[in-house]
C-alpha cells in the first residue's frame, strides 16, 4: 500500500487568488514565555488545497456540513490533460461516484504571477459528461477549472459535485484508480474549506 499527499501546505508564502484575504500565522504563545506554544491562523475559506460546497456560488446551496462524510470518501482517477488549455479529455473509465482529478501540472507556476492567469479550464462537454455519469467531486492541480462569470464552478456544483482545487502529486498517480480520502475543517455554514487530500494506491 502507497499513501500519496495530495495537499499543498498552509503558510504565508502560498499566493491567494487575487482580492482574497491574505494568510497570517502569529506566534501568540512561547514555551519559554506561558508554557507552550500556540499559533494564530488567519485564513479565507478557499485558501490552499481546499474544497469548494454550492454556497460558494449558489445563494441557497448546500454547505459542506450539509454532506455526510463519505460525501468526501470514494475512489478516485486522475487523467493526465496536460497541454490541453480547454480540458476535455475521454471519460470512459470514470464510474458513476467517482471522485475525478485533472493532472494539468499548472500548480508549478504558483510561485510566479501568471498562475492566476492562462490557467487550463473544463469545458462545457466535460462539465456536462461529468454531470452525466453522477460523479462526486471533481479537482484540479490548479486554482479553479474556470474563471468569470463561473459556468463550471455554477454547472458542477448546482448538480451537487464538490470542486476541489491546489492539489499537488497528481503525476504521481495519473491513470490509477485509488482511494482518496478528502478531509475538510468541519467549519459549520462552509462555502468551502481547506482540505487535507491523501490517495492511496493498493
Amino acid at each position: 500500500m502507497k499513501m500519496f499527499d495530495l495537499t499543498m501546505p498552509i503558510d504565508t508564502q502560498i499566493p491567494v487568488f487575487p482580492g482574497g484575504p491574505e494568510p497570517e500565522i502569529i506566534q501568540v504563545a512561547s514555551i519559554k514565555e506561558r508554557g507552550w506554544n500556540e499559533k494564530q491562523i488567519t485564513i479565507g475559506s478557499h485558501f490552499s488545497t481546499h474544497i469548494d460546497a454550492p454556497f460558494h456560488m449558489i445563494e441557497d446551496g448546500k454547505k459542506l456540513d450539509d454532506y455526510p462524510i463519505n460525501k468526501f470518501i470514494g475512489i478516485a482517477s486522475v487523467i493526465d490533460v496536460r497541454n490541453q488549455k480547454l480540458i476535455n479529455p475521454s471519460l470512459d473509465e470514470i464510474e458513476q461516484e467517482d471522485i475525478v482529478f485533472f493532472y494539468t501540472a499548472h500548480i508549478n507556476k504558483i510561485r510566479y504571477k501568471e498562475y492566476f492567469q492562462q490557467n487550463p479550464i473544463l469545458s462545457v462537454e466535460t462539465a456536462q459528461r461529468l454531470i452525466e455519469k453522477e460523479v462526486k467531486i471533481v479537482g484540479l492541480d490548479s486554482f479553479s477549472p474556470d474563471n468569470e462569470p463561473f459556468k463550471i464552478h455554477k454547472l458542477l456544483l448546482k448538480n451537487d459535485i464538490l470542486i476541489v482545487e491546489n492539489l499537488i502529486n497528481l503525476d504521481k498517480l495519473v491513470n490509477s484508480r485509488f482511494m482518496c480520502y478528502i478531509l475538510p475543517l468541519k467549519i459549520m455554514d462552509a462555502d468551502g474549506a481547506p482540505c487535507r487530500v491523501i490517495g492511496v494506491l493498493t
